[in-house]
């Protein structure tokens, strides 16, 4: 409430306001002595002064009286701060999928299932869309925006971690094109990889050894940090021209580690180019990790495992992720990537619950 002080200081003003008003009102009705119905220093000219004073007067009085109130509204000194909106939660088209054979659902079926569900938005994998068309990219914005859901990232993959020049630059024109795309649907980032040196078997193999390969033979890791952030800097004129930030994910590979990623984010130095964090892809210290990652993240896509995961399970607690990303100030979007074994009908409902309570 407003404190004796101010309501003196505002019945006063009032009172003054009234006069002034009332003195216009008074010459208003006056007859015009001359040609210049407001001859410098007449007494009309002075009302309306008075007039627009008293008005900017009580404008000021009004909203420093409000901040009073606010701060009379706590504890007597400090102002009242609105409350922290909670992290907006999306859902990757992978969820749906997870490069099972049989399950593989197109984009805007995904889209309807995420608004049935109560997400927020959805994360679109690029390797899932069946038709590229400038028609089809449409459909789909349009049948989110519908749907009252945003298109909020687009999961890509690439990799410059290779000795070939040529295979480089096919990453490098790949990336180009999904930052494209992503322009096209409104989507503001996309996530990318380092990529690895391929000398793992298979994708099994490489998670049997929790994400960690050899390098290629007469190559080391130091050329492929060079040639990383060489194929990032070709695509920062793309991505500044079209308003898509790159989300450099903890993905396997010189990504592997926060310190990998970080490396790569540092010595390119564009805001053009910043992080994604993804809670599944650290198998050790993965809350420091998180803390040392999280300043630079544009985009968190959060892993959930209902039923056990495909490769390995790990215990995420959302709740101290979510405090991590508070202390760093972090408002943007939660993606679930649901990679258990579970059916999706009844795995990704609990996730989506889970993630709310952690990130309200």
């Amino acid at each position: 409430m407003m404190g004796p002080a101010w309501r003196a200081v505002t019945y006063s003003l009032i009172h003054s306001l009234k006069e002034s008003a009332m003195s216009v009102e008074t010459n208003r009705s006056s007859p015009v002595l001359s040609g210049n119905s407001e001859e410098v220093g007449s007494p009309k000219q002075a009302s309306r002064r008075a007039w627009l004073a008293g008005v900017a007067a009580a404008a000021g009085a009004s909203a420093c009286s409000g901040r009073v109130s606010l701060a009379q509204a706590g504890t007597g000194d400090e102002e009242v701060v609105a409350p922290r909106k909670p992290n907006p939660i999306a859902v990757s088209t992978y969820s749906y999928w997870r490069y099972r054979d049989d399950s593989k659902l197109s984009i805007e079926e995904c889209v309807d299932l995420a608004a049935d569900a109560g997400f927020d938005a959805v994360e679109v994998l690029h390797v899932q869309m069946t038709d590229e068309s400038n028609g089809t990219l449409q459909r789909i914005k349009q049948r989110a925006f519908r749907r009252g859901l945003s298109l909020c990232g687009m999961s890509t993959h690439q990799s410059f971690v290779s000795p070939d020049p040529a295979e480089r630059q096919k990453n490098i024109d790949h990336t180009i094109h999904c930052i494209e795309l992503a322009y096209a649907m409104g989507i503001p980032t996309i996530r990318v990889n380092t990529g690895r040196w391929g000398t793992s078997g298979s994708f099994d193999e490489l998670m049997a050894n929790k994400g960690i390969e050899p390098t290629l033979e007469g190559h080391t890791d130091e050329e492929g940090f060079g040639w990383v952030r060489e194929g990032f800097e070709k695509c920062l004129p793309v991505a500044e021209k079209c308003g898509v930030v790159m989300g450099l994910e903890n993905h396997w590979g010189l990504g592997r580690t926060a310190n990998g990623v970080l490396r790569v984010i540092g010595e390119v130095d564009s805001p053009w180019l910043r992080a994604t964090l993804d809670t599944g892809n650290f198998l050790e210290n993965q809350y420091d990790q998180y803390r040392q990652l999280a300043p630079e993240a544009v985009f968190v896509q959060a892993k959930t495992y209902f039923g056990g995961g495909t490769w390995y399970t790990l215990d995420i607690d959302y709740g101290r992720v979510a405090e991590i990303l508070r202390e760093v100030d972090y408002r943007g979007y939660i993606s679930l990537e649901f990679e258990g074994s579970e059916a999706h009908e009844s795995a990704i409902p609990k996730s989506l619950a889970m993630l709310r309570e952690a990130f309200r």
